[in-house]
């Protein structure tokens, strides 16, 4: 039983830290306290990422719309949260710096497909996730260069500015912000932040932590048009729900 527990402990514990806290009872190490929290940050995103594109993925189903979510802006993300999670992986990084780009990644390409779907093409939908998984089954096996994967990783930052522009250029031409779930924007931006401090502790990769700081300026450009057009959406809201009363 006691193996067990020390075993859950070094899941986020290092072996350095678990010795620290649990036998010399030194719990004012600076090291390991940075180093815990970066680990216990890092695994509580990976657990909020299971669910984080949930609520925009059941708000779409809901309402059996897409609108005023652009497929490219989707598109871009999805290829970004895709070259973060495979150069992760082939760079051996710890699980818990970068994990939840795997579960972000399966939501997004979900997203996609719904947004092909609901903008009358199925075949479309189908066929972008079979290359989808062919993509990424591509990416993670030792056919491609770390090389390549790096200059992916790297072309993120311009990918991720360009992706999020798209979609913040879309709702300041509508007015408004459509489809997009408040708690997807605001989980995934409160992820962003804390991913900088995670990267700093558990890779030192530069590439990865100037991409966590575009990702958050990024991000903090949908929350605040979220709050911007508040009004709006609830006034549009309103107007449709009286026309299907009356229909």
């Amino acid at each position: 039983m006691a193996d067990f527990i020390k075993g859950l402990l070094l899941s986020i514990f290092s072996e350095k830290c678990y010795d620290q806290y649990f036998l010399n009872y030194n719990f004012l190490d600076v090291p390991c306290f940075k180093s815990t929290l970066s680990k216990g940050l890092g695994i509580g995103i990976i657990a909020g990422s299971i669910l984080v594109k949930v609520p925009q993925i059941l708000k779409i189903l809901g309402s059996k719309s897409a609108e005023g979510i652009n497929v490219y802006g989707v598109y871009l993300e999805l290829f970004a949260i895709t070259a973060n999670f495979a150069y992760s992986y082939v760079m051996k990084f710890p699980f818990s710096a970068w994990g939840e780009g795997t579960f972000l990644a399966i939501q997004t390409a979900i997203i996609a497909a719904l947004v092909l779907h609901y903008g009358g093409s199925s075949i479309k939908a189908a066929s972008f996730l079979a290359i989808y998984i062919g993509v990424v089954s591509t990416l993670v096996s030792d056919y491609t260069p770390k090389d390549v994967l790096w200059f992916m990783q790297a072309f993120n930052v311009p990918i991720i500015v360009v992706a999020k522009a798209i979609q913040v250029i879309t709702n300041y031409k509508n007015g408004s912000t459509g489809q997009l779930s408040a708690v997807t924007c605001l989980l995934l931006f409160g992820g962003s932040i804390a991913r900088i401090f995670t990267s700093i502790q558990e890779t030192g990769d530069f590439i990865m932590i100037l991409t966590y700081c575009v990702s958050t300026a990024a991000n903090a450009a949908l929350v605040l048009q979220l709050f911007w057009y508040w009004n709006n959406d609830r006034t549009s809201k309103n107007k449709n729900r009286k026309k299907k009363k009356r229909a």
